[in-house]
């Protein structure tokens, strides 16, 4: 089955012409994560072929190049082989997108100097330059990033940060733009990115079923955190994690650090200090995260009103949901139910 059978007649795409034809490199190296490189390219290839079969155009309107540092197999992080389809080298002109793919060993981004020197020669002759995941360490690397916003893989951005204090990282970003430079998150956060890629050339139809058929999010910009409370707590005390499942469950209760101190039996200041210590955030923002998490679910899946939703997830008034919605995510609860909630995807669905 092809997505592209389910177009309508008469769809809003552009017309094809040959500044249509936006070809994409995709630069790999050994070890690098296979689904940053695939997932970008099946977005493309639908896109291709979604175009050919509604007979707007007749040849892909993405080709696309696999490059690393010369032709040939490239083992992959999970062991599979792809084959490179050129050295990048010998490409100097006539890509419209190059994609940094990441590796979770970035060494072999850190310790290639030739392949930084090409990066930076080649990037004032593309259209957009854009990072998966870790490749945004290689952009960084060859001062591309400098003086921007950038993302990436939530686990690595701290390290990203720390070592390249002219970056103004965004760790809870599904991707960023700045410029003609982009910067996705962790693993497949580049198909959200090559969503918004096809969505600005060719509008949001034909960006929409293709996310459809790949049986991804309708649309999830950057507003939509990397990761919810589940994941980026890492405490390793049973006591701390049966606390965390506690507050999860328990979103409505009042949740202040003395309270909470109580529940563990321990000082406000010791179990502050404590909880920091083992999770990498303070009390409060976990208990707003979760927060965020619960009214996320509620705004996505049900029709209740934001006041109500804003009471069942433990924020008490909107105006607090609000700016907890834009201090974390960067739109307010409003703006985040028109994206992904279920008026979005039932209008898709009736398409």
């Amino acid at each position: 089955m092809n997505v592209c059978s389910s177009l309508p007649s008469g769809s809003n795409f552009k017309q094809i012409g040959v500044r249509n034809i936006r070809p994409v490199g995709i630069v790999v190296y050994q070890g690098v994560e296979i689904i940053d490189l695939t997932g970008p390219m099946e977005v493309f290839a639908f896109a291709n072929a979604d175009l050919q079969r509604s007979g707007m155009c007749s040849e892909f309107a993405y080709p696309m190049t696999v490059l690393s540092e010369k032709q040939g197999p490239i083992t992959s992080s999970c062991g599979l082989q792809i084959i490179a389809d050129k050295a990048y080298s010998d490409i100097q002109e006539g890509i419209d997108t190059l994609l940094i793919a990441g590796t979770p060993e970035i060494s072999c981004l850190l310790g290639d100097p030739a392949l930084q020197s090409w990066v930076r020669t080649i990037a004032p002759r593309v259209r957009r330059l854009a990072s998966v995941c870790t490749g945004a360490f290689l952009l960084a690397e060859s001062g591309l990033l400098n003086g921007r916003r950038a993302t990436s893989h939530w686990d690595y951005c701290d390290r990203l940060a720390r070592n390249y204090p002219a970056i103004s990282v965004e760790p809870d970003r599904i991707f960023v733009r700045d410029g003609f430079i982009s910067t996705s998150g962790g693993v497949t956060s580049g198909i959200d990115m090559a969503l918004s890629m096809v969505e600005e050339d060719w509008g949001s139809e034909l960006a929409l079923l293709i996310a459809r058929y790949l049986v991804v999010f309708l649309k999830r910009p950057g507003g939509q955190s990397q990761f919810s409370a589940y994941l980026t707590s890492d405490a390793s005390k049973p006591e701390l994690k049966d606390l965390q499942a506690w507050i999860m469950l328990h979103l409505t209760d009042d949740l202040r650090v003395d309270m909470l101190a109580e529940h563990m039996c321990m000082s406000p200041r010791n179990f502050a200090r404590f909880f920091l210590t083992e999770t990498g955030m303070t009390p409060a923002k976990f208990v707003e995260i979760a927060r965020i998490d619960a009214a996320r679910h509620y705004l996505g899946s049900t029709i209740l009103s934001v006041e109500v939703i804003a009471d069942k997830s433990g924020f008490g008034d909107q105006e607090r949901m609000r700016r907890a919605f834009i201090r974390h995510l960067g739109v307010n609860p409003q703006s985040y139910r028109k994206r992904f909630g279920l008026s979005k995807i039932e209008s898709i669905k009736a398409g």
